[in-house]
């Protein structure tokens, strides 16, 4: 398809190395009479740095000639490479040319135009005319080259070359050097205009004006035709017949066209405003959009049209699109700053760019192999460390929050609200969506990186716990039911977290059991703030007669009423170490009564106690207390102070040290000091209490010790009656 640009009579002269466009003649006057090089540069590529070579494969004479003279006769044959450019390079030269050219060394002077061919006809330059031939045999190579007939200018290019070559080995320009370095620099102009247009084709193919299918079409059948005219560099050196090497042109122009789009997808309106991260995601999906489409199109539309010829077109854009975006995000890595943006470049990376959806089919999707990855090692790792940093920052900075939510709802009169019959805080639920969220988007990049973001919130949650734990109880508002709630979050916490994440949260075990203790302490305490008045009355002269008992145990129960919001192992823990508590301060009282009774005020005390045991035992048996063990240690100690057969208090004794093995000394002593049996008696038992004992202490173990402890808790005062019991 013809070019949309304005038509021009011939390429600017240029440097091999950096094809360029067709000029206007105007242009092309002014560039080949200042640009031409003082010393001919000798390239790999045919062109100007060539030409020097031409001089000296032409003519002896011109081997003889100084660099200046040299210099001299391409600037006076610059002057009149346009005028050959403007019209046919195999037109037939005017009579007075060819009388001008038949003057042995002659050179044209400034009003006559340079000749194409030494004075060779059409017919003589580019053989017999075929009877088919169009039009376009009339046109000159650049404005076939203009017009994109490539395929047409570059045959009538190598049959200008074929002459330009016969008549060197034929030492025809050998009077005439000038004349074929003229002609020369004309045949390497025209072939880097058709390279510049080759370039132009690749660039337009993916721009907005869709796929051109016969200028690529062209374009094939011309670097196949230039690759069959010259298949490899010729044995003598020649310039002229070395390869142009135009494959390799097309694929640099397909890297160049895909660093193009890619730098161009989502540049920022305004300088920084690429900085924030909200920008940032929209250049990347901008990013994606582009290379998606481009690639799309390509397999689509541009893959087909190559693939008839055998190009490789596929593979070759899918690697310079491939390399253009690792490039683009190697200079996002650079510049991206903060939590947000490092993450947005790593999952693009992971996860956008390497889905096998990211160019909307499967048949279309990035093979993993053989591209490299998209961001070196080294990179990733940076980006991996940088990320984990502020990562750290970020949630320690999400768990302070929590903490202030908490301080908010501590405040509140209002009962925590009951979720499935539990006292609910949100505290375990923010924790897990915080952890979760965190490693989960972690996981979708690396598992290391996961196992890293795992590692960081588990470390966070560990210096969270005391904190935590210290604002609570020192905010001077806790009441029991946001005990039982936060109870049931550390619970929940403990539980939960290592299940979901093994391998990471089993070392907050003992924080999480040591702050959720703390605040089982907390509540029980609250309970014994409330009842220990009431134990005062015990063992007094008016108990006998008064019921003590009922207004403790109304008290009990309804503390009792909110353990049944808090999870059932926690609750029953501090239902039962209620249950132990009333029992042991219950013995407290009676082991330093303030009162001592005889005779049938003692066996009233002891039926006292064992109808208050009984009350105790059945009230925490309804509440569901599993503290089965506690039922009978007052009633043994009753039955000791109201047994009238002393010989039967020494059975009761050792009943009452097998089932409390944590009994002591002191306590039998307070315990005899009750009865007032004498020193003789007193001392039989004490004797065997102490080989009961004894023998206890070895048979017994630490884990039974440590689960049943009610004696060893209660301390027993000096007094006077002990002191006299020993005696």
């Amino acid at each position: 398809m013809p070019s949309s640009r304005s038509a021009s009579s011939g390429p600017e002269p240029h440097s091999p190395e950096k094809p360029k466009g067709p000029q206007t003649p105007g242009q092309s006057r002014k560039s080949n009479s200042k640009d031409v090089p003082s010393t001919p540069r000798e390239d790999s590529k045919p062109g100007f740095g060539t030409l020097r070579r031409a001089f000296s494969r032409v003519s002896p004479q011109a081997l003889a000639q100084s660099p200046e003279d040299s210099v001299g006769l391409l600037r006076r044959s610059s002057r009149f490479l346009m005028r050959s450019i403007r019209r046919p390079l195999t037109s037939k030269p005017t009579a007075d040319q060819t009388q001008v050219a038949s003057a042995p060394g002659a050179a044209p002077g400034p009003g006559v135009p340079a000749k194409v061919g030494g004075g060779v006809s059409r017919q003589s330059s580019l053989g017999a005319r075929p009877e088919d031939a169009g039009p376009e045999t009339d046109k000159s190579v650049a404005d076939l080259i203009t017009e994109r007939q490539l395929l047409v200018a570059f045959q009538q290019l190598q049959d200008v070359e074929s002459q330009l070559v016969t008549r060197r080995n034929s030492h025809t320009f050998q009077q005439d050097p000038t004349g074929f370095a003229r002609q020369a620099m004309d045949v390497c102009l025209h072939y880097d205009a058709l390279a510049a247009q080759i370039g132009a084709i690749v660039r337009e193919t993916l721009g907005p004006d869709g796929v051109d299918a016969a200028a690529l079409a062209e374009l094939t059948r011309v670097v196949c035709a230039e690759e069959a005219a010259h298949p490899a560099p010729p044995a003598d050196g020649d310039f002229l017949r070395t390869p142009r090497r135009w494959r390799q042109l097309w694929e640099e122009a397909v890297r160049q066209s895909a660093q193009e789009r890619v730098l161009q997808a989502g540049a920022p309106e305004s300088p920084g405003a690429a900085e924030g991260a909200s920008n940032l995601a929209r250049l990347l999906a901008d990013l994606g959009a582009v290379v998606r489409r481009d690639l799309q199109k390509v397999q689509l539309e541009v893959q087909p049209t190559y693939a008839a010829a055998g190009f490789p077109a596929w593979e070759v854009y899918l690697r310079a699109f491939h390399g253009a975006v690792a490039q683009r995000l190697q200079e996002l890595a650079t510049d991206a700053r903060g939590c947000e943006q490092l993450y947005l470049l790593l999952d693009w990376a992971a996860n956008v760019y390497s889905s096998p959806d990211f160019l909307g089919a499967p048949d279309l999707a990035l093979p993993a192999e053989p591209l490299p990855p998209l961001l070196a090692p080294e990179v990733w790792a940076r980006l991996e460390s940088d990320y984990t940093s502020f990562l750290e920052t970020k949630i320690w900075s999400c768990f302070e929050n929590i903490l202030e939510l908490e301080r908010s709802r501590w405040g509140d009169p209002e009962t925590p609200e009951v979720l499935q019959g539990h006292y609910h805080t949100p505290l375990s639920l923010d924790v897990h969506m915080l952890v979760a969220e965190h490693v989960k988007a972690a996981g979708a990049i690396s598992p290391e990186l996961e196992a890293t973001t795992q590692g960081i919130c588990a470390r966070a949650l560990g210096l969270f716990l005391p904190s935590f734990e210290k604002a609570f109880l020192a905010s001077g508002e806790v009441s029991a039911p946001h005990l039982g709630a936060s109870i049931n979050a550390l619970e929940e916490l403990r539980t939960s977290l290592p299940a979901k994440f093994p391998g990471t949260f089993e070392g907050l075990q003992k924080p999480l059991v040591a702050a959720t203790g703390t605040f089982q302490k907390h509540l029980l305490q609250g309970l014994q703030r409330d009842v220990q008045p009431l134990f005062s009355a015990v063992c007094t002269k008016d108990w006998l007669t008064q019921d003590p008992l009922t207004p403790l145990m109304d008290k009990v129960v309804a503390f009792a009423r909110h353990l049944e919001h808090v999870v059932p192992p926690r609750g029953q823990e501090i239902l039962q170490e209620a249950h132990r508590y009333v029992v042991r301060e219950y013995l407290a009282q009676v082991l330093k009564p303030r009162e001592r009774f005889r005779g049938p005020a003692r066996v009233a005390g002891s039926q006292k106690m064992g109808q208050e045991a009984q009350a105790i035992h059945n009230t925490f048996q309804g509440l569901g207390s599993e503290a089965a063990w506690l039922g009978q240690a007052i009633p043994r100690v009753a039955d000791i102070l109201g047994e009238t057969h002393k010989a039967n208090i020494q059975k009761h004794l050792e009943k009452l040290i097998g089932s409390y093995p944590d009994i002591r000394r002191d306590h039998v002593l307070a315990i005899l000091a009750l009865r007032r049996l004498g020193r003789r008696r007193n001392h039989e038992l004490l004797q065997r209490a102490q080989d009961l004992l004894r023998a206890a202490a070895k048979s017994r173990g630490a884990e039974a010790l440590e689960s049943h402890v009610l004696f060893e808790e209660i301390e027993v005062p000096n007094s006077m009656d002990l002191l006299i019991t020993c005696i």
